[in-house]
Formats: C-alpha cells, sequence, structure tokens
C-alpha cells in the first residue's frame, strides 16, 4: 500500500505542484450534464405518477375538467418534456393546455336498408391523432406564433390533454436567442 507523501516530507511548493497536476485530471461536468440526471428523474417521476394515476393527479384531473378547450398556462406541468422541446422560462415562449375529444370517428347506423359492409360504420379512423389537431388548433389560435411541439399530459375516457410550445418571432428575446434563431432560420 503507497501512501502519498504529505506536505512536510515534499515541502510546500512541491506540494501544490503535485495537487494542482491532480485537479487537472478531475472530471467536472458541464452544467447540461449536470441537469440531465434531474429532467431523467423529473420523467420517471412522470411516468410513475401517469401508470399509477396516483399523486395529486386525481384533482388535476378535475381541475382540467372544469377549465376550458384551450387554456395558456404560466409554466408546463411536464417540465423534462417542454425543455426537450425548447422550452424557456422567458419572454417571447408560450405555453398553451389544449383539451382534445377523444375516441374514433363513431358513426350512427344508417336506417334504411343497405349490406352490412356499405353502412360506413365500422373500420373509420381518423388519418391525424389527437396530438396533430391540438397542434393544429393551437396554431390557428395564435397566427402570430410558432409552434415547437406539444407532449400529453392527462386523459380520461372523453378528452385527451397536450400542452403546447410556442415562440413568438417577432420577440425580441426571441431574436436575440441563438437556439430560437437557428429554429426560426434566421441564423447568420
Amino acid at each position: 500500500m503507497t501512501t502519498e507523501p504529505t506536505r512536510f516530507e515534499l515541502g510546500d511548493e512541491e506540494y501544490e505542484e503535485q495537487s494542482l497536476t491532480k485537479a487537472e485530471n478531475v472530471y467536472l461536468p458541464t452544467e447540461n450534464e449536470a441537469l440531465k440526471p434531474m429532467y431523467r428523474q423529473i420523467s420517471k417521476t412522470w411516468q410513475d405518477i401517469l401508470h399509477e394515476k396516483g399523486g395529486d393527479m386525481r384533482a388535476r384531473a378535475v381541475e382540467l375538467r372544469k377549465q376550458p378547450a384551450m387554456l395558456r398556462v404560466d409554466h408546463p406541468w411536464r417540465l423534462d418534456r417542454a425543455r426537450a422541446l425548447g422550452y424557456k422560462a422567458k419572454e417571447g415562449v408560450v405555453v398553451v393546455r389544449m383539451r382534445v375529444s377523444r375516441g374514433g370517428m363513431r358513426k350512427q347506423r344508417p336506417t334504411s336498408g343497405r349490406r352490412p359492409k356499405h353502412m360506413g360504420v365500422l373500420k373509420i379512423k381518423s388519418a391525424v391523432s389527437s396530438q396533430q389537431v391540438a397542434e393544429r388548433r393551437a396554431a390557428e389560435r395564435h397566427p402570430n406564433m410558432r409552434l415547437l411541439g406539444s407532449y400529453p399530459v392527462w386523459e380520461d375516457g372523453i378528452h385527451a390533454w397536450f400542452e403546447c410550445i410556442l415562440i413568438d418571432p417577432m420577440h425580441p428575446a426571441i431574436k436575440n436567442d441563438f437556439n430560437y434563431r437557428r429554429i426560426l432560420g434566421i441564423v447568420d
């Protein structure tokens, strides 16, 4: 077993040189690398809540049903997904919670007689997903904003809720942000 020499054995100058060379070999994560485990933990917590349908999610679901179909919110519920889509807590970035009805395109059976094959009741499915419908509605409601993306928040038997991230391309804070300028295609 080897022991490192002490300050008294080496002298002050040699000991400080040796400690500096050790410090150069120490790995310090960048800020982004340090935040990854935090967002991973947030994501894992959300998955647990959604699968167990527990926590305060039942109370939140009651609130969701009372809210309007489109609601601008101050901050996203799922910070990990919002950050992955490009959300930043700054002016010019907006989070909108959308409610979309669920279910297939069920049709009423016709009263007059025809072959079952030609009734047009079964095997009718929408070509667009509920999430795409929510994104389209948010973009139509806010024509001056650009949609970054959306993610599911909650769903019950009747409705599905999504949070859409929108940015205002004319806002000075967005114009001066390199990442948003790259998304908007304004890179110099």
